[in-house]
C-alpha cells in the first residue's frame, strides 16, 4: 500500500487571489476565453479529459490521474476545492505545484484577469491551463468547478473523453431548483465526437442525460459500479461507481491509441488517494472518521456507509455547514436514533447554528475545540462532516491513524 499523502504547505494568495465570497458565483466562458486568447492560447497545447457531476467528480479525476501515472504518462491533474493550500488544485501526477511557482504564475496572469475581470476560479483555471503548457503534459483531467455548461474548465477545446460523477440536488441557486435543470447544466460539457461515461444515474437525471448527449452529437455509455473485490484506494461504497467511470474512461482512451494498460489501470485504482473522503484519522489520539458530506445526497450516502460498518450504532457528529447549504437536510440525513451532534462555526463561512435547525440531538459549540472534546467516548468512531472547509479548518490538529 502506497504512504498516505502528504498535503502542500500553505500558501499565502490574498494579495492575488480576490476572496471567492467577495466576487460570488459568475458562470460564464466569454471572459476566460479572451483572456486565453490574451494569453496565447495555453489550452491549445495539450488535449484534456473532463469529469462534472455532484458528488465523486474529484475522485474519479483522481482515480483516473493515478491510472495514468500508472502507465507512465505525464497527467496534469486540476480539481477543487483544497483543504489547506491552494497548491493541491493544480498537480502534475502525485507532484503538487510549488507554492512559488503558482505565486509566480497568478503574478504573471494577474493583469490578464483584471482586464477581462476573471472570477477568482477563472483565474486560477488560466494558471493550470498554462501550467500543464509550459511543462508539457501529455494529458490533462480538468475537474468541472460548479455546472459544466458554463464552467471555466469547459473552455478547453480538446476533450474527447468525458465522465459524469452522481447528479443530486446542489447549487441549486445557480444551476436551477430540480434535478433536471441542474442535470442539463452538467450535460453542457457534451459536444460533438465526444465519448462520455456516466455512473448509473436517477431515472429523471438519465433521461435529460440521454437527450442532451444526442442533441449534442456525443456518444454516452453507462458503467455499472466496479466488483466489490476490485481493489481500490479510495474508500467507500459510492467510490464503486466512482472508480467504474475512471476506469472506462480510462479504456477509451486506450481504445483512441493511448499506451494504458490493463495492469496499470487497476495499479492506479489500487493506489489512488484524495484526502478528506471517507479517511480515519486521529485527535490526540482518538480515532475519528472525516468527509466532507456537504449535500444531501454525500450525506446520505455517508449514513449508508455508517450503516453498514456499524450497524445500529449511534454516532457522535462534528458538523459544520455553509449557510448556503441545505443544513437542516444535510443533518436530518447523517444523524440516526441515538446519535449526538455538535454544530461549530467555519472559519470565513457563514454557518449553520444547531438553535436554527431544532432536530433532536444537535447542539452548538462555540468552536471545534471545544467541540472535539465532547466527541469522546463514543460507541464507535465519531465522524467530522458538512464540509470540506471544515476539514481543512481542522487538518492541522488530525493525524493520521495508528497502524493497523
Amino acid at each position: 500500500m502506497r504512504p498516505e499523502v502528504q498535503l502542500p504547505d500553505p500558501v499565502e494568495l490574498g494579495d492575488l487571489l480576490e476572496p471567492f465570497s467577495r466576487r460570488g458565483i459568475d458562470l460564464g466562458l466569454d471572459r476566460l476565453h479572451q483572456a486565453l486568447a490574451a494569453g496565447g492560447h495555453p489550452e491549445q497545447r495539450f488535449p484534456a479529459v473532463q469529469v462534472a457531476g455532484t458528488n465523486g467528480k474529484g475522485s474519479i479525476c483522481t482515480a483516473l490521474g493515478a491510472i495514468l501515472q500508472a502507465a507512465g504518462l505525464k497527467a496534469g491533474l486540476y480539481r477543487s476545492p483544497h483543504l489547506i493550500s491552494w497548491c493541491e488544485r493544480i498537480a502534475i501526477g502525485d507532484q503538487w505545484i510549488a507554492g512559488q511557482q503558482l505565486r509566480s504564475l497568478l503574478q504573471h496572469w494577474q493583469p490578464t484577469g483584471q482586464q477581462h475581470q476573471l472570477t477568482p476560479f477563472e483565474l486560477l483555471t488560466a494558471v493550470a491551463m498554462d501550467h500543464f503548457a509550459a511543462t508539457q503534459v501529455d494529458l490533462a483531467v480538468l475537474e468541472v468547478g460548479l455546472g459544466g455548461r458554463l464552467d471555466a474548465t469547459t473552455c478547453h477545446p480538446n476533450r474527447p473523453v468525458l465522465g459524469i460523477a452522481n447528479i443530486g440536488l446542489d447549487h441549486r441557486e445557480h444551476l436551477g431548483s430540480t434535478l433536471e435543470a441542474i442535470a442539463a447544466e452538467k450535460a453542457g460539457i457534451f459536444h460533438t465526437g465526444a465519448m462520455a461515461f456516466s455512473a448509473p444515474q436517477q431515472d429523471s437525471v438519465a433521461q435529460v442525460l440521454e437527450q442532451q448527449a444526442k442533441q449534442r452529437g456525443c456518444q454516452l455509455h453507462w458503467v455499472e459500479p466496479l466488483a466489490a473485490d476490485v481493489p481500490l484506494g479510495l474508500a467507500g461504497s459510492w467510490q464503486r461507481s466512482n472508480g467504474a467511470v475512471a476506469l472506462a474512461m480510462a479504456q477509451e482512451l486506450a481504445r483512441q491509441g493511448w499506451p494504458i494498460s490493463a495492469q496499470a489501470m487497476a495499479q492506479g485504482l489500487a493506489q489512488a488517494q484524495w484526502s478528506g473522503r471517507l479517511q480515519r484519522r486521529q485527535w490526540r489520539g482518538q480515532p475519528v472518521l472525516i468527509d466532507g458530506a456537504h449535500n444531501p445526497p454525500a450525506a446520505e450516502g455517508l449514513r449508508r456507509e455508517l450503516n453498514q460498518l456499524a450497524p445500529g450504532q449511534p454516532r457522535h457528529w462534528l458538523l459544520g455547514i455553509q449557510r448556503h447549504k441545505d443544513g437542516p437536510a444535510i443533518v436530518r440525513a447523517l444523524m440516526a436514533p441515538g446519535d449526538r451532534a455538535w454544530m461549530v462555526p467555519i472559519e470565513g463561512c457563514r454557518s449553520w447554528q444547531a438553535a436554527e435547525l431544532n432536530i433532536p440531538g444537535v447542539h452548538d459549540s462555540p468552536s471545534a475545540e471545544q467541540a472535539l472534546e465532547q466527541l469522546w467516548p463514543a460507541a464507535c468512531e465519531p465522524v467530522i462532516a458538512g464540509s470540506l472547509y471544515l476539514l481543512g479548518q481542522l487538518w492541522p490538529t488530525l493525524e493520521p491513524p495508528a497502524e493497523g
